[in-house]
């Protein structure tokens, strides 16, 4: 199938001027032949996505010190090595939030995840749902609600962000509502913004500033390139039709810089809740205090997160607050973990540590820029077969038997 679209390729970091017309054809994804681990799907998508929008995904903030500290903290953990049980029977099933997930695994809210592979959101949500999986679309997406809920076939997360124009929040949770989501996942610890240095470096500040050397990267990749002359849009598409001038980027940018809201607190989250209809998780709790509050504020689950590394650097890894937070409100919450998780037996620590299940965010970031939609079907799988693998080395049958005793 060939499509003819326009030339003007509108990015959230600038514009990049494309011929007059041009038509491609709909191509298949990028071999993965012999990708067997993250890494391997993180090399591919470094090579494939243009270097401003890998580093997006992939930088913490400052020094990037929290960043590192949850991968390390993780690796610490060591696994009981367990022999002589029958573990011919496995199960890696499990529910979350009631309802039965194939895999103790969510995709993670992601911005610009459209600008990865065209489409990205889309794709990404297919092949979670095709893997029995929740997928968080992220309010900073590239594709809109819409877009997602008319191109799959169930229900999907939404991850909301508290703006200072409680209008404008007020028409995302309607509409998430109207797109059937499933559930809202409520991100609470962006009020202010930590700064990534790769960001500003590569150009990707707010308002944007393209350097040279990024165009360069861009039109060195055409593969990505030609891909994104085929896609739905090329900016936020949630904030289409909101935002005056939304399709300048520098509008946009402006708008976005000045609509976090340092002002953000509980009495919030209690009017999200009176809003919303379905099922509240939280996302950001690194605190057992915060836990115990996120509850009495109505929410299902909460995500023990620090944003990746994102955002306050010097803060605890996420394993390290895990087990207190997960003693301190596990049976009034579900407790969900994220932060760091690029394998199966990371997926088992955090589990054994008290979570129900683990959101993954980098891991399948990469999937996505290495191949797509097969790209992110890869990645799951290869968590998916480590989780397994590592159940049965530790004489583990089912994920409802893992907890502490499955570790050193």
């Amino acid at each position: 199938m060939e499509r003819v679209v326009p030339t003007a390729l509108d990015i959230p970091t600038g514009m990049v001027t494309m011929p007059d017309r041009v038509t491609i054809s709909s191509a298949a994804p990028q071999s993965l032949k012999g990708m067997t681990c993250i890494e391997d799907l993180r090399r591919a998508a470094r090579r494939r996505v243009p270097r401003v929008f890998f580093d997006y995904a992939e930088a913490g903030s400052y020094a990037e010190q929290t960043l590192r500290a949850n991968r390390a903290d993780l690796e610490r953990i060591t696994l009981k090595q367990r022999v002589l049980v029958d573990v011919s029977q496995l199960d890696t099933a499990t529910t979350i939030l009631g309802e039965t997930v194939s895999l103790p695994v969510a995709l993670a809210p992601i911005g610009l995840g459209g600008m990865q592979w065209a489409d990205g959101e889309i794709l990404a949500c297919r092949a979670a749902q095709a893997a029995g999986i929740p997928y968080t679309m992220s309010t900073m997406s590239i594709c809109s609600i819409e877009d997602v809920a008319e191109a799959v076939g169930k229900p999907f997360w939404f991850q909301l962000y508290v703006m200072k124009d409680r209008g404008f929040v007020r028409s995302l949770v309607e509409r998430a509502a109207a797109a059937r989501c499933s559930a809202l996942v409520l991100t609470v610890d962006l009020q202010v913004l930590g700064q990534r240095h790769a960001d500003v470096r590569n150009g990707l500040s707010v308002p944007p500033a393209l350097k040279p050397r990024t165009i360069l990267d861009i039109a060195s990749r055409p593969g990505w390139t030609a891909r994104m002359l085929t896609a739905k849009r090329w900016t936020f598409g949630n904030l289409a039709g909101h935002v005056k001038g939304a399709d300048s980027v520098k509008a946009v940018a402006d708008w976005v810089a000045h609509q976090f809201d340092a002002a953000l607190n509980w009495s919030d989250v209690e009017w999200i809740r009176s809003l919303w209809p379905g099922k509240l998780i939280i996302k950001g709790i690194l605190n057992v205090d915060d836990a115990r509050a996120a509850g009495k504020a109505g929410a299902d689950a909460i995500v023990v997160s620090n944003h990746g590394g994102r955002q306050l650097d010097g803060a605890p890894s996420t394993i390290s607050m895990l087990p207190r937070i997960a003693e301190a409100v596990g049976s009034e919450v579900e407790v969900l973990f994220d932060g760091g998780v690029h394998s199966g037996q990371d997926v088992m620590r955090a589990l054994a540590l008290g979570a129900r299940a683990c959101l993954v965010g980098r891991a399948y970031v990469y999937g996505l820029g290495a191949g797509g939609e097969a790209g992110v079907a890869t990645a799951i799988e290869i968590l998916r077969k480590e989780l397994s693998v590592t159940m049965a080395l530790t004489g583990t049958r089912s994920v409802s038997e893992i907890d502490g005793r499955v570790l050193n």
